[in-house]
């Protein structure tokens, strides 16, 4: 196994816990000019990755170039400095792909691109072809553990470990990478999501804002709401929920409402298979699909606690950081999130515990989990979301985000012009 070297690695058994971020800021070399390719600009990890570069350049002085097949993210890359272009990255068609090759090359050299920074398969296998005819360099970022059913399904994800520098969002997605690929430890930068603590902050919230959103929900300020928050994919675990609705049916307990908060509700299959199994365990009184939200801070904070049941590797789920930043409980599972997202019983006390976690597809466990959760005090339950708060503060805010983010570019341009 080809994992990261103790030194690369966080301890989380003693009492002072820190990621290894410096907070000294970069001095760039010169205003550089980044091409960021992303497949869609809709809800996802991805995504909202690549907006949150675009703003980092922007406000170090660099120039951030999108290119996508785009989405109702546009605009907040625009209004963040960038640029964007269209283009129609997403598809794996492999003449259309071959084209888009074509065209990233033309974007690098006319517009003197110094960076190409992917963010998804489709467009990275365009976006390598593209950096080995223009001798730029090629940075991919994963966000999740891809499947892989097949030899087929292996060779196409590996391009993502391809590149000169490979950005993983968590310790444990950096570890899968180099046992699955055999990529140098070296080569690898975990750099995390970081959050808006100013935009989630359970302080600014209004009693009118929680009650149009209990209203949205179909909830009570009495309910305990279990809100699972992600797009309606299998990978994502909302099945394991279900079931885990079940259980707590089963056992008695009363007046809980599953919430499912995300893109797709109504519009592919798995969506409609939840629902079968919703129907069919007769727990439409419990569990309600949402779909997307728009005040999301607000259903944080009506919820007691925020799920991911993850059934796949999920690197590092922003979801969990903005619920803890709004000081909610969060249970998820062990490909949910790792230790440098949640703090959890055994590898920490419960006096430093900022969540539970379960087994993956353990919906007995996510059920215990919940019901240990809830027979806390609610001192104890507000005491875990005061310190996922401080926990987010410290270690996933902005400006440690940019100093990796900025320190990755700066560091293989000096290396490029020195070579």
């Amino acid at each position: 196994m080809n994992s990261r070297s103790a030194a690369q690695r966080i301890d989380f058994s003693g009492s002072d816990v820190a990621l290894p971020v410096e907070n000294r800021r970069v001095a760039p070399l010169r205003p550089l000019t980044v091409l960021i390719i992303v497949p869609t600009l809709q809800a996802g990890a991805a995504e909202m990755g690549a907006v949150d570069i675009v703003r980092i350049l922007s406000e170090a002085g660099h120039h951030a170039i999108v290119m996508s097949s785009g989405g109702r993210l546009e605009a907040r890359i625009t209004a963040s400095g960038g640029e964007f272009i269209r283009a129609d990255v997403a598809s794996k068609n492999p003449a259309v792909m071959a084209r888009n090759a074509a065209k990233i090359s033309r974007v690098v050299r006319t517009r003197k691109c110094d960076v190409i920074h992917v963010h998804g398969r489709a467009p990275a296998w365009s976006a390598l072809l593209a950096a080995k005819l223009t001798r730029v360099p090629f940075v991919t970022s994963w966000y999740k553990g891809f499947r892989e059913q097949n030899a087929l399904k292996r060779l196409y994800n590996s391009v993502m470990a391809r590149g000169d520098r490979v950005v993983a969002v968590s310790e444990q997605l950096a570890d899968l990478i180099c046992e699955r690929y055999r990529v140098s430890p070296a080569r690898i930068d975990v750099v995390p999501a970081s959050v808006d603590v100013k935009l989630f902050d359970p302080a600014d919230m209004s009693s009118d804002r929680l009650e149009n959103t209990r209203r949205i929900f179909g909830v009570t300020a009495q309910d305990k709401v279990v809100l699972v928050v992600g797009r309606m994919l299998r990978r994502k675990g909302h099945h394991v929920a279900v079931q885990a609705a079940r259980r707590l049916k089963d056992m008695g307990l009363k007046d809980f409402v599953f919430v499912f908060v995300g893109e797709g509700e109504g519009h592919n299959s798995y969506a409609g298979e939840i629902w079968d199994q919703v129907l069919a365990n007769d727990l439409s009184g419990v569990v309600r699909l949402i779909g997307p939200v728009d005040d999301m801070p607000a259903a944080y904070a009506t919820a007691s606690v925020v799920v991911s049941a993850a059934i796949q590797a999920e690197g590092l789920q922003r979801t969990i950081l903005e619920a803890q930043a709004m000081e909610r409980p969060v249970v998820v599972s062990d490909l949910g999130a790792g230790p440098d997202a949640v703090l959890a019983p055994p590898i920490v006390p419960e006096d430093r515990m900022t969540g539970l976690r379960f087994s993956a597809g353990d919906d007995g466990a996510l059920a215990a989990a919940l019901v240990r959760l809830f027979s806390m005090a609610p001192a104890q339950q507000a005491a875990i979301g005061l310190r996922g708060r401080q926990w987010v503060m410290d270690h996933f805010n902005p400006p440690a985000v940019s100093d990796l983010t900025l320190r990755l570019y700066t560091g293989l341009v000096s290396a490029k012009n020195s070579a």
